[in-house]
C-alpha cells in the first residue's frame, strides 16, 4: 500500500511537470595576484576566480581594499573579479577574496589566504643623505681563503677566516649633493648584528678613489665575527651641523670699456654665518634583498681533501 502511494505521488509530479527542488553547487573562489605591488608606486591586479556571477570583496590583513569593497563578477564563464591593489606598507600581506553569489541562497565563501611579499625599494628612504654600499675581500687572503678571482672583488659570499672590507659612498642633498668627506661629517660608523660596537667607518684616499670603509674580521680567534650564515648590519652617517650658508648676493664691479670706466651689477654668492645652525641630517642605510642569495653571508671553508 506504501509503495502505491509513492509511486503515485511521483507520477504526480511528473503529469504536473513539476521536478524535484535541485540545490544549487556550493560557492568557490581562487585568488590569485598581488606578488608584483611595490609599496606606493606600483599597483598589481588582484583576480577572484568564481563558480558564478556575483560580487566580491577583497581584504589585505582582515581589512577591506579601498574601492574593492564590491567588486562585481564577470556575467558569463569563467566568472572573474578585478581589484587594483596598491599597498602602503612594505610588508608581507595576507590578501583573501569574499564570494557573494547573485543566487541568495547560496552562501557567501572566503577564498584561501594569498600571502603577498609587498615589493619596498632596495635602497630604502635615506633623503638627504644617499649612501651607497658594497663588501670586497680585503687583501692577504692565502691558501683555501685566498681569493677566487682576484682581491677588492665585489661579492657578497665570504668564507669564514676572511677579512671583509665594506667599502660606502654618500651624497648630501642639504649640501647641494656634495659626497660626505671628512669635512662635512660627524659621525659614521656601520653596526653589525652579533658585534659588541661599532665597526668606525673612516674615509680616505684608496689608488686614486676616495671613500668611506670599515673592516670586518672573521674567523674562531677571540674578537673575530664567527656567526655563519646572513650577516645584518645598518650603516649610518650624521652629517655636521651647517653653521655657514651660501646666500646669493650682488654687487657694483668696475668696467673699463673704450678707456672709460663703468659699473655694472653682478650677482655672486657670499658665505653667511648663521645666527642659529642647522642640525646636520642623518642618514642611515639596512641593505635588503628578497633573494637572500643576494645578502651578505658567512659560510664554512670547504674541508680539506
Amino acid at each position: 500500500m506504501r509503495k502505491f502511494i509513492a509511486s503515485a505521488v511521483i507520477a504526480a509530479f511528473g503529469v504536473a511537470g513539476i521536478a524535484p527542488a535541485v540545490a544549487a553547487d556550493a560557492a568557490t573562489v581562487v585568488l590569485t595576484g598581488g606578488s608584483k605591488a611595490v609599496v606606493n608606486t606600483m599597483p598589481d591586479s588582484l583576480v577572484a576566480t568564481t563558480n558564478s556571477a556575483g560580487t566580491v570583496e577583497y581584504k589585505a590583513d582582515g581589512k577591506t581594499i579601498a574601492g574593492c569593497e564590491k567588486v562585481a563578477t564577470t556575467t558569463v564563464t569563467p566568472f572573474k573579479a578585478t581589484c587594483t591593489w596598491l599597498p602602503t606598507v612594505a610588508q608581507a600581506t595576507n590578501l583573501t577574496a569574499v564570494f557573494t553569489p547573485t543566487d541568495t541562497t547560496v552562501a557567501a565563501v572566503t577564498s584561501a589566504v594569498v600571502v603577498a611579499k609587498v615589493g619596498q625599494p632596495v635602497q630604502g628612504e635615506i633623503s638627504p643623505i644617499n649612501i651607497y654600499v658594497d663588501t670586497v675581500l680585503a687583501s692577504g687572503s692565502t691558501g683555501v681563503l685566498a681569493p677566487r678571482f682576484s682581491a677588492c672583488a665585489v661579492q657578497s659570499e665570504y668564507l669564514l677566516g676572511q677579512t671583509i672590507v665594506f667599502r660606502v659612498y654618500a651624497n648630501n642633498a642639504d649640501l647641494g649633493g656634495a659626497p660626505m668627506d671628512n669635512t662635512n661629517t660627524a659621525k659614521a660608523y656601520i653596526e653589525v648584528a652579533g658585534v659588541k660596537d661599532p665597526l668606525p667607518l673612516s674615509y680616505g684616499n684608496h689608488s686614486g678613489s676616495a671613500f668611506w670603509t670599515a673592516v670586518l674580521k672573521t674567523g674562531t680567534a677571540a674578537g673575530q665575527y664567527s656567526t655563519l650564515g646572513i650577516i645584518n648590519y645598518k650603516i649610518t652617517m650624521v652629517a655636521k651641523d651647517i653653521t655657514t650658508a651660501k646666500v646669493l648676493a650682488s654687487k657694483r664691479v668696475a668696467k673699463t670699456v673704450d678707456g672709460k670706466t663703468t659699473y655694472e651689477w653682478v650677482s655672486y654668492y657670499r658665505t653667511k654665518k648663521l645666527t642659529w645652525p642647522i642640525k646636520g641630517a642623518t642618514g642611515t642605510l639596512a641593505p635588503y634583498w628578497a633573494a637572500t642569495t643576494s645578502l651578505l653571508t658567512l659560510y664554512a671553508p670547504p674541508a680539506a681533501k
